[in-house]
């Protein structure tokens, strides 16, 4: 399309117009619903927006590429091609195999943005990740937030640098051999700034955290292509080698192709064209292992899945905890047969949700490298009350524990910043809507969700407040610090581990299983053992260890001897 034509989806309008500057133009409609307009001299940097019948509010671009101005204001038009790419030698990474490292860009340096977060892309090398994934950069309304609220789906962030600081970012992730994943949030929109609905009929019915699309309803097709189009921009434009789709049990479509499905076919043809793999990763409430099943075989042929039954088994073994959705892990042998099945509920009862949930699935059939496996993540920490890390109420040495499992395990692991050297910094929830009425509403509700857990009012953090913000910010110094770099040193010892001994990155599940001995943990890797101790007294393992790769158990006449809290890696 060339540079002097605007268009927009308003198949419900009787009017649409142009709106540049002082100037007003009139649009064309055709027989789709689209409106269509020719303007010389308005390339890349013009602003523009929309007027829709006889409103005289300007609103921005439903496909908007830069909002410069924030979600209320004006679109800017912004050229792909214009960007120098220097990473035409990286031809991508696959899934299998590999170590993701989740990341919010507003709290990962103190400055909070693209161009700071260069600074420490050689500490993700150093410690031997594979993927970096970056939590929501569209534009949401504010300045801080998590960016699950966001609007313009097409637009990155202005106050963390805007397009083309995202794509210097991923251009100097690839030319150190780093991929980079993108969350993105098509099963809501944002409480403000959310437009949509004035242009076309984008939403039917809402989600528990706003309007829901119409993916199934009348005039859903421009919609579904909405989505669509929307996620091949980031991953053809920004050079992105996958997607993390939020919460996709959300997204209701009762179509005969579901759009998952369809989505999944429109990247695997990006995927030839670009020559390079393109993964995408749902995250999904529903244990049913259909989504990373193959089209062939009757799934959505999704990459991988976030697996949150690992994490609360885990979870619930190293802190004891058991309230609210971790009550079901308590149960005996919960984390032995996570572990092996990836799902602990696969069509048994759930006493949280009060029905039965999940379905089975076939190991032989399913790698577990298409299961996301972690310790924390930015949900299982901001959504704590205090959004208190695992530090706060088990010692370095059990989470080490934790990670010794996660990361020579089937699955893929996934890190959440600063675990790898247990920052003492929370990661909480905050936001910054500029309307004050919804800023309360939010504060309130907050608030008020826990008070119902026995939570006071001072307990909670305010998340409108900067502080909240500043809390939530890794501190970088602390890697100077001994007991910090221990821990450090000892997560990049288990991914290097893990890359050099292809036993502890095999993703088949039928090869693998997990027994309890002496009260200890051992999960079989081949010719390797991971010995973990969660118990409160030394444990005797009765294993021919002829090395030990990791850890400083005593071994003596064929029995290993493993401390509480401590773990080794052995070759038998």
């Amino acid at each position: 399309m060339n540079p002097e034509h605007f268009s927009v989806w308003a198949p419900e309008r009787d009017r649409v117009r142009l709106a540049i500057g002082p100037a007003v133009h009139d649009m064309t409609r055709d027989d789709q619903g689209w409106w269509h307009a020719e303007v010389p001299g308005t390339g890349e940097g013009t602003d523009y927006a929309f007027l829709l019948d006889d409103d005289e509010r300007a609103l921005p671009d439903p496909r908007s590429a830069w909002q410069p101005a924030g979600v209320h204001g004006p679109s800017r038009r912004y050229s792909h091609d214009a960007f120098g790419w220097t990473d035409e030698r990286w031809t991508g990474r696959p899934l299998a195999g590999s170590v993701i490292y989740e990341l919010h860009v507003g709290t990962f340096t103190e400055q909070g943005t693209f161009n700071a977060a260069l600074e420490h892309l050689d500490h993700l090398v150093e410690l031997g990740v594979d993927f970096v994934e970056v939590l929501p950069v569209n534009a949401f309304d504010g300045t801080a937030g998590w960016g699950y609220d966001g609007v313009a789906w097409g637009a990155v962030h202005e106050p963390y640098g805007g397009p083309d600081a995202f794509k210097r970012f991923v251009d100097a992730c690839h030319n150190r051999g780093l991929g980079v994943l993108l969350d993105v949030v098509y099963n809501h929109l944002g409480p403000s700034g959310a437009y949509l609905d004035r242009f076309g009929p984008y939403f039917a019915g809402r989600t528990i955290w706003g309007p829901a699309l119409n993916l199934d309803g009348a005039l859903s097709d421009e919609v579904r292509r909405y989505v669509i189009d929307n996620a091949l921009s980031w991953l053809r434009d920004y050079h992105l080698d996958g997607l993390r789709l939020d919460a996709v049990h959300a997204l209701v479509d009762k179509g005969a192709t579901h759009l998952l499905e369809e989505l999944a076919a429109e990247v695997d043809a990006l995927a030839a064209a670009v020559r390079r793999p393109l993964s995408l990763i749902a995250e999904s409430d529903l244990n049913d292992a259909r989504l990373v099943t193959s089209r062939d075989a009757g799934g959505h042929g999704l990459a991988a899945q976030w697996c949150d039954d690992i994490h609360h088994a885990l979870h619930v073994a190293l802190t004891g905890e058991v309230d609210g959705y971790y009550a079901d892990f308590g149960a005996p042998g919960a984390l032995e047969k996570t572990l092996t099945h990836a799902f602990f509920h696969t069509g048994t009862w759930s006493s949280f949700r009060q029905r039965t949930h999940g379905r089975p699935f076939d190991q032989s059939r399913v790698s577990g490298h298409r299961f996301l496996a972690y310790l924390q993540n930015h949900d299982q920490i901001g959504n704590r009350a205090q959004g208190d890390r695992l530090t706060a109420t088990i010692t370095p040495a059990r989470q080490l524990c934790g990670a010794a499992i996660v990361l020579t395990s089937p699955y893929t692991p996934m890190l959440f910043m600063g675990e790898e050297w247990a920052a003492g910094s929370p990661w909480q929830f905050f936001a910054s809507f500029e309307d004050e009425e919804l800023a309360t509403a939010v504060r309130d509700g907050r608030r008020k969700e826990f008070a119902e857990h026995g939570w006071g009012e001072s307990e909670v953090p305010d998340p409108m407040d900067v502080a909240t913000v500043v809390r939530s910010t890794l501190h970088w110094g602390e890697l100077t610090d001994p007991a910090h770099r221990s821990v450090y040193d000892t997560y990049r010892a288990l991914i290097a581990l893990r890359r050099t001994h292809p036993e502890l990155s095999d993703p088949r599940l039928d090869r693998y299983h997990v027994e309890i001995v002496d009260g200890a943990l051992v999960l079989h890797r081949g010719s390797l053992r991971v010995l973990v101790n969660l118990g409160t007294a030394t444990a005797r393992i009765t294993v021919d260890s002829r090395e030990v790769l990791l850890g400083r158990p005593e071994v003596r006449d064929g029995c290993v001897a493993l401390a509480p809290d401590t773990f080794a890696v052995v070759r038998v």
